[in-house]
């Protein structure tokens, strides 16, 4: 099980829950675009922001956690004291935010949190930005050689992009998701993005479609950012025995990398592109090594191998577990069933009804044999399991609907053996995380 969540603990009421529904309370919307409010707290707070570690920005649609874990494994191989910054959480508010390798700690949160209250005086603020302002905070007053910041939603008015000159940029691969906030198009979208370029700061790009690439390389060469861009700068392939990645400074033959999935190469390639970006001969062929064959990353095509939940399970099933939930994310996923061994695969499947449930299901409806609708654990803002089914069904997929988890699991290990994958909300994949490692 990966430490950061087996750090977690069970559902408990903890002394920093108050506190952070008292912040949700602050701005009548979740999502409200800017950063105006973020800056006016960070004066407040005597510019954290402006005394943070060296600091790579990570934003794209798909793999920025997982790029985030390789650079993560890979620095740390090279003996550095990284930081990270993510969201959402899986299972605790803790976890979004990694102080030199482990969750930040309960109380050192309820006093920056509380800080950060007293510093806002009541003003409208929304929960993703007054928090991004307590991680500063955090961040400023820990030492750490290296900084990986992952923005929450675009990036050009994301509360995350109030820093003036990084270290590098990222952008992952970017596909459509979040479209009421970022626009109708690719090209909308892919502009918001590269919103986290600034002048002269290097920039690692993952392979992108021509639309997208064309917006990125327009804006990099507006302000003359320089970009190390996949499949042409640099690529990265699974190879025998494991990947190869190559640039402008040659080969380098590595090990395969830990996180399971055909993309999770190409997301090693964009961490080891923007490592040589930020540091290009710092870094040594064991090091990318260790950290290519050592990253973890919970709930990202994540195989359940112990826990509670496992125990429910007849002997000869296996129990997967991925977040994705936009239709890039699903044609992955797809991609990796179609490479398991011959046996039933039944998704267990809820998702937020904002998001794209036939686009993410259309790449599945071949490579799985069934699929269990569920509601959303916890969460009013879910599809409804029998639209989920209905949509399912029009694909030609075998369906059913389950009044909860514990049921899906049973009615899906109903033959002698196969694989259960959990998919489609970040949501859920915590709510599988916390039943299994209570």
């Amino acid at each position: 099980m990966p430490p950061l969540v087996t750090a977690m603990t069970a559902r408990r009421p903890h002394p920093t829950d108050a506190v952070l529904e008292r912040l949700t309370a602050l701005h009548p919307k979740l999502i409200d675009l800017g950063l105006g409010r973020t800056e006016r707290l960070l004066a407040a707070l005597g510019s954290p922001e402006q005394s943070l570690p060296p600091v790579i920005h990570v934003a794209g649609t798909n793999g920025k956690g997982s790029t985030i874990a390789f650079m993560q494994a890979i620095a740390q191989a090279a003996g550095l004291r990284v930081h990270v910054y993510t969201s959402p959480h899986l299972v605790r508010f803790n976890e979004r935010i990694v102080l030199d390798g482990a969750p930040v700690g309960e109380q050192a949160l309820l006093g920056i949190l509380e800080e950060c209250e007293v510093a806002n005086d009541g003003a409208p603020i929304t929960f993703f930005e007054i928090t991004t302002a307590a991680a500063f905070v955090a961040f400023s007053r820990t030492p750490a050689d290296l900084l990986l910041l992952e923005t929450g939603l675009g990036g050009r008015f994301d509360s995350t992009n109030v820093l003036p000159s990084p270290g590098a940029t990222v952008i992952t691969p970017v596909s459509m998701d979040h479209m009421f906030f970022l626009g109708d198009t690719i090209g909308e979208i892919a502009f918001e993005k590269a919103g986290i370029l600034k002048p002269g700061v290097p920039a690692a790009i993952a392979p992108q479609s021509a639309d997208v690439l064309r917006v990125i390389e327009k804006r990099a060469g507006e302000i003359n950012a320089p970009l190390s861009i996949g499949g042409i700068d640099w690529a990265s392939m699974l190879v025998s025995g494991g990947m190869k990645f190559c640039d402008k400074d040659g080969e380098l033959h590595l090990p395969e990398p830990a996180l399971v999935g055909d993309h999770q190469c190409i997301n090693a390639g964009t961490a080891i592109a923007a490592l040589r970006c930020w540091k290009s001969r710092f870094w040594g062929l064991e090091d990318f090594s260790k950290g290519v064959s050592g990253a973890s990353w919970p709930g990202r095509l994540q195989h359940l191998t112990t826990g509670a939940l496992i125990e429910k399970l007849p002997d000869g099933w296996q129990l997967w577990l991925d977040g994705g939930h936009n239709p890039s994310a699903g044609a992955a996923l797809a991609d990796a069933i179609s490479a398991w061994p011959e046996g039933p695969v039944v998704l267990i499947f809820a998702m937020q009804e904002n998001k794209d449930a036939a686009g993410f299901l259309g790449p599945l409806a071949t490579a799985a044999d069934r699929l269990i609708a569920i509601d959303l654990p916890g969460e009013t803002g879910g599809h409804a399991p029998d639209a989920l089914a209905a949509i399912a069904g029009e694909m030609g997929m075998e369906t059913d609907v389950a009044p909860s988890l514990d049921v899906a699991l049973a009615r899906a290990a109903s033959s002698p053996r196969g694989r259960i994958l959990i998919c489609g909300s970040l949501y859920l994949v915590g709510e599988v995380l916390f039943r299994n490692y209570p």
